[in-house]
C-alpha cells in the first residue's frame, strides 16, 4: 500500500546545494513529512508554483541567479497565502529581522538549529493546514451543502445542529490533526467517527478500541504493540492498533476514562507523531489519524486534576459536540421508523403499524439513554408485539409510566360530538379549557407532551394553564 503523502500540500525545498537538499529531505521524511519537492535552481520556483499545490517553501537565502531575498519578495506578492521559511548559513540578526519584515514565516541557521528548524517546519505545516481548513469551512457555510452526503447516510437526522456537524467534518476531512467527539452516552459518537473516517477518504482502515478500564501496560501493548521477548509470554512480535490503522483512522472511545500514565503516552504520540513498541528502542512513525470520543466533561475532569490540560488542548484541535436526543426531538419519528424496520428484519417479522400517538408520546420523554435507548425500546416492543399495530405498553413501561386509558391510542369517533340540547352551548373559552385539561390528563400531566397533542407550543400551554389557575384563585 502506498503511503498517503503528508501534509496534504507540497513542501518546496529550494537550495543550490543538491547534497543539502537530499540531507534535509531525509531528515523530514524520518519525521513523517513526505510530500516534498526539491529545487536546486531558484529560477524554476515560479514554474513549480504554477503547476504544483505548494503550501510551504523552505528557501535558502544565498543562491546564484535569484537570491532567496528576491524569491521571498516575489512569493509574498504572488502567493501571499504560502508560508516561507528562510535558511541561511550565517547567523545574522539584521538579515533575519529584514526577512521577517518582508513576510517570512521564520528564519533559521542551517548548521546550528536543526531541532528548532524541524519544530518550525511542523509549526508552519500546522498553520497552513488550519488556514486551508478555515477556507474550506467558509465555503461550506457559504454554499450550505454537503460534498459527500453518502458518508453520512447511516446517521438518521434532519436537525440543523447535526447538519452543521456534517459540514464541519467535511471541512476538516483532510487534516491529520485529531478530532474530539463529545456527547452523552448513546448519541451515536461511533457513527460520527465512522462518518469522519469515510469523508476523509484515507486509504487505510478504521480501527476502533474502547480504552475505558485499560491499565497502562495493556493500553501501551494494545496501541503500540510489542517486540518478541518484551515480556513473559511475548514469544513473537505483535503489531499494535496504530500500525494496523496505518494510512487510516484510529478511533479511541471513552478517552475521558484513560489513566494518567496512559494520557502521557497518548500526548507524546500526538505531539511527536511517533511511538515505541514495547521492548523496542526504535521509534515508529504514526501514519494514522486519531479520533477520540468521550461522554465525560473533560474541562471538569481537567479542573479536578484527572485529565491532563496539555492533552485536552491537543485533542480539541478539531472538536464536535453531538446534542442529546431530547434536544433534537424532530428526529424521533424518523428514528422510530428506522428502528422499526431494522428490528422487524432482524427478528424475521412483518413490521407492525405504528400507533398515531406513539411518536408524540416519545417526544415528551427525556431519553437519558439517547438513541441507544430508543433502539432498545423498539426492539423490545417488536419482540413482544402480537398485533397488527405496535402496542404502547412496552414503551410506557420503559418510560416508567403505568399504562392508562388516558394515554392509550384514541379510537376515532364515528359520530359527532354530542351536546345536550337542553343546555346552553359552552363558550369557546370553555371548550378550550376542556381540551387543555383532557390533553393534560392523556399526557399524564406532562406539559411538553400535552402541548404536542393539541398542536401548540409548550410556552403557550404553560401560559394558558397559569391563566386557568389565576382565574380559579
Amino acid at each position: 500500500m502506498t503511503a498517503t503523502p503528508h501534509p496534504g500540500f507540497s513542501i518546496l525545498l529550494v537550495d543550490d546545494e543538491p547534497a543539502f537538499l537530499h540531507s534535509l529531505s531525509l531528515t523530514l521524511e524520518r519525521q513523517g513529512i513526505t510530500n516534498l519537492l526539491r529545487c536546486d535552481d531558484s529560477r524554476q520556483v515560479s514554474t513549480l508554483m504554477q503547476h504544483q499545490h505548494i503550501g510551504l517553501v523552505i528557501l535558502d537565502l544565498t543562491m546564484p541567479h535569484l537570491s532567496g531575498r528576491e524569491v521571498l519578495s516575489w512569493l509574498r506578492e504572488e502567493y501571499p497565502e504560502v508560508n516561507v521559511i528562510i535558511l541561511s548559513g550565517l547567523n545574522q540578526v539584521e538579515t533575519a529581522v529584514d526577512c521577517l519584515r518582508m513576510g517570512a514565516f521564520d528564519y533559521f541557521v542551517k548548521t546550528a538549529e536543526q531541532d528548532r528548524l524541524l519544530e518550525g517546519i511542523k509549526r508552519a505545516i500546522q498553520m497552513q493546514e488550519l488556514r486551508q481548513e478555515n477556507q474550506a469551512l467558509r465555503q461550506v457555510v457559504l454554499h450550505d451543502t454537503l460534498q459527500q452526503p453518502e458518508c453520512f447516510e447511516s446517521i438518521i437526522t434532519t436537525h440543523p445542529s447535526m447538519w452543521a456537524v456534517f459540514q464541519y467534518l467535511e471541512s476538516v476531512a483532510r487534516s491529520r490533526q485529531p478530532i474530539l467527539i463529545s456527547g452523552e452516552s448513546g448519541v451515536g459518537k461511533e457513527l460520527i467517527a465512522r462518518a469522519a473516517h469515510a469523508v476523509s477518504q484515507r486509504r487505510g482502515p478504521l480501527v476502533t478500541v474502547n480504552v475505558a478500564g485499560l491499565d497502562d501496560n495493556v493500553f501501551a501493548d494494545t496501541l503500540f504493540g510489542h517486540q518478541r521477548g518484551a515480556f513473559t509470554g511475548a514469544d513473537k512480535a505483535r503489531p499494535g492498533l496504530i500500525e494496523q490503522a496505518a494510512e487510516g483512522t484510529l478511533f479511541l472511545d471513552e478517552i475521558g476514562d484513560l489513566s494518567p500514565a496512559s494520557q502521557v503516552k497518548l500526548l507524546r504520540l500526538l505531539q511527536e507523531g511517533e511511538y515505541y513498541p514495547l521492548g523496542s528502542d526504535r521509534a515508529k512513525q504514526c501514519r494514522a489519524r486519531v479520533i477520540v470520543a468521550t461522554h465525560q466533561d473533560l474541562p471538569a475532569r481537567q479542573a479536578e486534576g484527572r485529565f491532563r490540560k496539555d492533552l485536552y488542548y491537543r485533542l480539541r484541535t478539531h472538536q464536535v459536540h453531538i446534542p442529546p436526543l431530547r434536544e433534537r426531538r424532530e428526529d424521533i419519528p424518523l428514528l422510530l421508523e428506522h428502528f422499526l424496520t431494522l428490528a422487524a428484519d432482524d427478528l424475521g417479522r412483518q413490521a407492525p403499524a405504528l400507533p398515531q400517538t406513539l411518536a408524540t408520546l416519545l417526544q415528551g420523554y427525556s431519553f437519558p439513554g439517547n438513541i441507544r435507548e430508543l433502539r432498545a425500546m423498539v426492539y423490545d416492543a417488536i419482540s413482544q408485539n402480537r398485533n397488527a399495530t405496535l402496542e404502547l405498553d412496552t414503551f410506557l413501561h420503559a418510560m416508567g409510566v403505568e399504562p392508562s386509558p388516558l394515554i392509550a391510542p384514541v379510537t376515532p369517533r364515528k359520530t359527532a360530538v354530542y351536546f345536550d340540547p337542553d343546555q346552553p352551548l359552552p363558550s369557546l373559552q370553555g371548550i378550550t379549557d376542556l381540551l387543555v385539561e383532557e390533553a393534560m390528563q392523556r399526557a399524564n400531566r406532562n406539559q411538553s407532551l400535552a402541548a404536542r397533542l393539541i398542536g401548540v407550543s409548550q410556552p403557550a400551554l404553560s401560559k394558558r394553564l397559569k391563566k386557568q389557575r389565576d382565574g380559579d384563585a
